[in-house]
């Protein structure tokens, strides 16, 4: 069993930054994957970005270029991503994923609201 606990989420501008963190209960190193997914209500989760064992980063068409999925070199149990250039259309609630031994665990999910 992986625990997995965002934060970071909050009200920001368009335009604006923000940091998510997502803590596990295990070394990120010991997963299969770890990604972040959103999702807004009525809509399927999104995933946005992750990190597949052995491979680079992955980022889906809307995140690409303003967002960054990274392990603390510090902390081997978080996961971040910097979000940038923050649009509107990025408002959701934002979701940590963990894959090990083909069994997937998520977060509870941060709040993540960008308006004007």
């Amino acid at each position: 069993q992986v625990q997995l606990v965002e934060s970071g989420g909050g009200l920001v501008q368009p335009g604006g930054s923000l940091r998510l963190s997502c803590v596990a209960s295990i070394p990120i190193s010991s997963m299969n994957a770890i990604a972040w997914y959103r999702q807004v209500p009525g809509k399927e989760r999104e995933n946005i970005a992750d990190i597949i064992s052995g491979n680079g980063p992955w980022y889906s068409d809307s995140t690409k270029g303003r967002f960054t999925i990274y392990v603390d070199s510090a902390k081997s149990d978080t996961v971040y991503l910097q979000m940038n250039s923050l649009k509107p259309e990025d408002t959701a609630v934002y979701y940590c994923k963990a894959v090990q031994y083909g069994s997937n665990y998520w977060g509870r999910g941060t709040q993540v609201t960008v308006t004007s």
